[in-house]
């Protein structure tokens, strides 16, 4: 099983980024995907996870402007209003039943800056 994360990239305060997280490989069960970040120095934060009936979780840190979505086994994570304080490295994650194993993709940059 193998997670890939895109859509990172240099954003302005108040801009949008869409990121994607695309698992692949032997997936038969994988009933919850994550979004993580992390900064230099800091805990990683779950930032948001959903599950495959469309329920969903937010830190409180992105509640209200993000948006987390997934379409079988690629998933969407779409936060707005950006600041400086969400840069980070952000990482998927997703723990696959039937393996009994957690899978991470590797992080993208997402930089907030004037």
């Amino acid at each position: 099983v193998q997670l890939q994360a895109s859509g990172g990239g240099l954003v302005q305060p108040g801009g949008s980024l869409r990121l994607s997280c695309v698992a692949s490989g032997s997936i038969v069960s994988m009933p919850t995907m994550n979004w993580h970040r992390q900064t230099p120095g800091r805990q990683r934060e779950l930032v948001a996870s959903v599950n495959t009936g469309g329920g969903a979780y937010y830190a409180d840190s992105v509640k209200g402007r993000a948006a987390i979505s997934r379409n079988k086994n690629t998933m969407y994570l779409e936060i707005n209003n950006l600041k400086p304080a969400d840069t980070a490295v952000y990482s998927c994650s997703a723990y696959e039943t039937i393996l009994r194993k957690s899978f991470w993709g590797q992080g993208t940059q997402v930089t907030v800056t004037p």
